[in-house]
């Protein structure tokens, strides 16, 4: 590892590499390529065959009976509230520390995000904060799968029993995550999954909701596609032809064929791209244990029935033992021609919510502590030996640059 002396990028001195890792990049190759260009040369590119195999593949991935493919994991959550009759009055409960569409869909149908905080070891909601902040108007609850390590699912399912409140997953981060034995998909009434470029399975942009439940499923593709009784590949692939109806004002919210060609193919690799980010995981965490007075990590399941999906890897900051902050903590390994980044600063601090409903960042102080601590490595499974060491030893160089 490189000592405390070199001097930082920063300040003038040589980088730790030469060019840039990215923080994620997506890991596309030629059967994706051969894919798309079949799509391309079959005459159809929308809704179609495709993506009718891509979600029965997806769905006996995760065990699931049913799968919907999306345009976005924020277009599920959506549908998630709406197939539900969530609206006005109603309150629904998600963590402080997350992206913005689990707390934002909530705003589009009329309902209020109720925000609670987040385990400090897990990163996920804290249970206990949601069970307090339950009341007569709560109609779900959205736990999202911090970095693709699963919420305590069964603690969240017992506070919802009998209370007529949805679980709906937010499980952007967490493909091929598994829970006591059971994949996530297959656990809540519906799961909501995220194939952006940046993500573990990427088409792009996409997503997926899954469900076992018949009823559900049928308002999920009813809704998913203006409300019409009839998708277009079944109006014009059929023998006879039967008028499609509007049953529901629904919305655009499709995937495509030349979408679902990636995603194919990059579903096939999910347990390849898992392994090796379960290996670059195990070699950060042995090399940053050096540096247990400055950094924590992520908790690790134990090998068998929870799995960590490691769709990027957190390093928590003692930022008491450093004379910058945070950011400058990043710049400084941006520098180094180590793309890092952090995720994410608390929903609740964002001007909208603070402003709407008068937010501290002191209501959610784990939260807040993380949102100014956090930074996030590579893990992409194409990443070399090289790349991981000089990911570490850019870290080691920065972190004990700025010791104070």
């Amino acid at each position: 590892m490189i000592g405390i002396t070199e001097k930082l990028a920063i300040e003038g001195g040589a980088p730790v590499r030469a060019r840039m890792l990215p923080f994620n990049a997506p890991n596309v190759g030629d059967d994706e390529i051969a894919e798309v260009v079949d799509t391309l040369q079959s005459g159809w590119l929308t809704t179609g065959p495709k993506t009718k195999q891509f979600e029965r593949e997806f769905a006996d991935y995760v065990g699931a009976r049913y799968a919907v493919a999306l345009n976005s994991c924020t277009a599920g959550l959506h549908l998630s509230c709406v197939v539900h009759g969530i609206g006005a009055g109603d309150e629904v409960i998600v963590p402080a520390l997350t992206f913005g569409a689990t707390a934002n869909i909530v705003e589009h149908v009329g309902a209020r995000p109720i925000f609670v905080d987040i385990d400090p070891v897990t990163l996920n909601m804290d249970v206990a904060a949601a069970e307090r902040a339950i009341t007569p108007r709560t109609r779900a609850i959205i736990p999202v799968h911090y970095a693709g390590l699963p919420c305590n699912l069964d603690a969240l399912r017992a506070i919802v029993e009998n209370k007529n409140i949805a679980l709906i997953e937010d499980a952007a981060h967490a493909i091929g995550a598994r829970y006591r034995g059971q994949m996530i998909g297959n656990v809540s009434e519906l799961t909501n999954f995220s194939f952006y470029a940046n993500k573990n399975l990427s088409t792009a942009e996409g997503g997926m909701v899954t469900t076992n439940d018949a009823a559900l499923e049928d308002r999920l593709r009813v809704y998913h596609l203006h409300g019409l009784s009839r998708d277009a590949w079944q109006r014009y692939h059929v023998p006879t032809y039967a008028t499609p109806e509007i049953i529901f004002p629904g919305f655009k919210y499709n995937m495509t064929d030349l979408q679902a060609s990636l995603g194919l193919h990059q579903l096939r690799k999910q347990e390849l791209f898992l392994a090796h980010r379960e290996a670059t995981a195990a070699f950060y965490d042995q090399c940053f244990a050096e540096l247990d007075d400055m950094v924590t990590t992520q908790p690790r399941p134990r090998a068998g029935l929870t799995r960590h999906a490691l769709h990027f890897y957190p390093l928590l900051l003692d930022m008491r033992r450093f004379r910058i902050g945070r950011n400058e903590i990043l710049n400084a390994l941006l520098a180094e021609n180590i793309g890092a980044s952090m995720h994410f600063q608390p929903l609740p601090q964002m001007p909208y919510y603070r402003d709407k409903y008068g937010y501290t960042p002191e209501m959610f102080p784990n939260a807040a502590r993380v949102g100014l601590s956090e930074i996030s490595l590579p893990l992409q499974p194409q990443m070399t030996e090289q790349d991981k060491q000089d990911v570490v030893n850019a870290v080691v160089k920065v972190l004990t640059y700025y010791r104070d």
